[in-house]
């Protein structure tokens, strides 16, 4: 089973202002002159993480991580004003142009999956080759899934801890309950909201419980910014058309692309995955029988390295 390469440090750290109040963080680590790769984190709302850099050869790849707007080391965190699906297809698009990158791979998982994806199919020229993981088609079905009615009967433990911040009277639409405490001028209850909110994604992320990853979802900086940019979107539909991605996969007819999902996503179902290799045959799926979402699991990681390098492979006549 592949592990994930050694540590690396960035060698170019940047601030990239976009439209008022955002500030974008990224970096570049690994070879200047190899392969562009960047890597699309989750959430929305994520942030980019040190060891993501490790999923890629630091002599062949030049390895850009970037976090979205409100994310991260991204200014101003958690914020909602002008943060939406297009605004960061455009991001990412004005991330290119300032590095200089003519045509890069994609890295993402879960929402970074979606993002990726969308960026994709609006802009297939300047794409080398995707990598995804944990499709998440942000449906409505896939939303209600998780933060409604589905994961808490696999969970229903857990469920109870992510409820329990609720009252029973409003349970009946728990994001938009959600929402109106993530969004009230009250810090306290924010910050309550959004560590339930986070703590029951983070448990539920993994096959096997593991205690680092809730620790991640659970720490202030993250859970803010997370369940906050989260929420927003899901409130919106994540800015997206009804079934737009799957609508629009023909746009990907001639980019190779892997996508790896686990038997056992409870945050994601395995049923995005299926719907988006149907439609975009080109691409192959690979189910990973002894994972659920994360990609800290090793099965999960063992995969995505494999995937990046089939598909850079596949990308070489692209890169000519």
């Amino acid at each position: 089973m592949l592990t994930l390469y050694p540590e690396i440090e960035p060698y170019a750290r940047h601030r990239l202002a976009v439209d008022p109040p955002h500030e974008l963080y990224l970096e570049e680590s690994g070879n200047p002159e190899g392969v562009p790769v960047i890597v699309v984190h989750g959430g929305p709302g994520g942030g980019c993480e040190e060891w993501y850099r490790r999923f890629f050869d630091a002599e062949r790849f030049r390895i850009i991580l970037l976090d979205q707007r409100g994310a991260g080391r991204s200014t101003p965190l958690a914020e909602l004003e002008g943060n939406t699906t297009q605004a960061l297809v455009e991001d990412l698009e004005r991330v290119r142009s300032f590095l200089g990158i003519d045509r890069w791979m994609l890295f993402g998982g879960s929402w970074g999956s979606t993002l990726s994806l969308a960026y994709a199919q609006d802009h297939p020229d300047r794409v080398l080759g995707l990598v995804l993981r944990g499709i998440f088609l942000c449906r409505p079905e896939d939303i209600h899934w998780f933060y409604q009615h589905g994961a808490g009967r696999v969970f229903p433990d857990y469920w109870h801890d992510y409820v329990a911040t609720i009252p029973e009277v409003e349970r009946a639409d728990m994001v938009s309950a959600y929402y109106r405490r993530l969004t009230s001028d009250n810090e306290l209850e924010q910050i309550q909201a959004a560590k339930a909110w986070s703590v029951w994604e983070g448990r539920c992320a993994t096959l096997h419980p593991n205690p680092r990853v809730v620790e991640h979802f659970a720490h202030p900086h993250t859970a803010i910014a997370l369940a906050r940019i989260e929420c927003h979107y899901f409130m919106n539909n994540a800015f997206l058309k009804p079934g737009q991605l799957l609508v629009n996969a023909h746009r990907l007819a001639d980019i190779p692309g892997v996508i790896v999902h686990g038997r056992y996503d409870m945050v994601c179902p395995l049923d995005n995955a299926f719907a988006l290799s149907e439609v975009w045959p080109q691409a192959e799926l690979r189910i990973i029988r002894d994972a659920g979402h994360s990609a800290s699991e090793p099965p999960i990681i063992d995969a995505l390295m494999r995937a990046v390098e089939t598909v850079s492979r596949q990308a070489e006549p692209r890169l000519a």
